[in-house]
């Protein structure tokens, strides 16, 4: 039986493919963050006669990749193909986002794949099999309010193809997917305000248009072709690209206190007696002091063992926050997140791994 390991495989695109997969006769390794969803996806295929194991696990993880690869050899014996689906945008302008929420796009869409990919290479290789980077029509022509997303989107989209020539004597394929426009929460969850339209793509049919490009090991699949191919147009003619991006993104509104422009703040270097906590919130601590969340209030927040919540810590701290406040919040446990202090468990929740020293 051939394996396929499918991560963000929890909703929309990745649980559709992961459905697909199985019905055709793949043995999937199913690997996302939230518990509930993917283990509704599992029982599904499971239902079906499908054979699937799951893996609960943050792909940026730095343990990750090994327990990607250890858990689908246990699996199945052997990995075939390596779909590296997982991704997530932030709706803000690109240069009011913090290091860590630049660090984070660069994590996910980026660095985690070419390390899943390199944790699995041997025995990819050795199955003649192949990776599937997942890319975007804003790679090509980005959309205003998407901050990070687009410019990690460009990269994976050329490291697709570097690892194509690179791989290819090796008989490893690479398939570079442009899914277009897809009707799922991607948008929603991001933050974004995008217009829904009857020529939306659907999960379903953009994992039946991926199935077929592995299974033909294609270089690219570009599951919508007039999409890509308005993608092009945009790029030959970036003032048309410039008023359809106006026409069909709303972009993330400024933070309310930025009504007028200021000048820069110097952000000084962390001292070398800074602890790692501080290095830790060093790249949102002006952001913190804007919004007046104490720091004390945040080490708070970080007993070993227990749960964070975004809701409830901005409740305990602004009372009824609101969405700056609530986007404040995020920020900070993300960058809590990069440095290992906390590790994402679900949807805006995160397990504290260690205190603030």
């Amino acid at each position: 039986m051939r394996s396929i390991v499918v991560t963000g495989a929890s909703s929309g695109i990745g649980a559709a493919l992961a459905r697909r997969a199985a019905s055709a006769g793949w043995g999937v390794l199913l690997v996302a963050r939230r518990v509930v969803r993917l283990e509704a996806v599992v029982t599904e295929i499971r239902a079906r006669g499908g054979r699937c194991e799951a893996l609960i696990v943050d792909v940026t993880s730095k343990d990750a990749p090994q327990a990607i690869v250890d858990r689908a050899l246990r699996a199945f014996d052997r990995i075939d193909v390596v779909v590296n689906n997982a991704g997530a945008a932030h709706a803000s302008m690109l240069l009011d986002e913090t290091d860590a929420q630049i660090e984070r796009q660069w994590q996910v869409h980026v660095a985690a794949p070419l390390r899943i990919a390199r944790a699995a290479l041997w025995y990819v290789e050795r199955s003649r099999g192949g990776f599937v980077f997942f890319g975007s029509g804003l790679a090509r022509v980005p959309a205003p309010g998407y901050g990070a997303y687009a410019p990690a989107k460009a990269a994976i989209r050329a490291a697709a193809t570097q690892l194509r020539r690179e791989l290819r004597g090796r008989g490893v394929f690479v398939t570079y997917v442009d899914p277009g426009v897809v009707d799922t929460e991607f948008s929603r969850a991001s933050g974004m305000e995008e217009r829904p339209a009857s020529w939306h793509g659907k999960p379903d049919g953009v994992a039946a248009a991926i199935l077929r490009g592995i299974e033909r090991r294609a270089a690219r699949v570009n599951v919508s072709p007039w999409q890509t191919a308005g993608t092009v147009i945009g790029e030959w003619f970036p003032s048309l690209a410039d008023a359809a991006m106006a026409s069909l993104v709303t972009p993330a509104a400024a933070p309310a206190e930025a009504t007028a422009p200021s000048p820069p703040e110097t952000q000084a270097e962390p001292s070398a007696q800074a602890s790692d906590f501080e290095r830790a919130i060093d790249p949102v601590r002006r952001r913190m002091e804007r919004v007046k969340l104490p720091e004390p209030f945040v080490r708070e927040l970080l007993v070993p063992d227990t749960t964070i919540e975004l809701h409830d810590a901005a409740m305990r701290w602004a009372g009824m926050p609101n969405k700056n406040e609530r986007a404040a919040m995020l920020e900070v446990l993300e960058a809590l997140a990069v440095a290992g202090f906390i590790q994402t468990d679900d949807d805006e929740r995160w397990r504290v791994l260690r205190a603030a020293d």
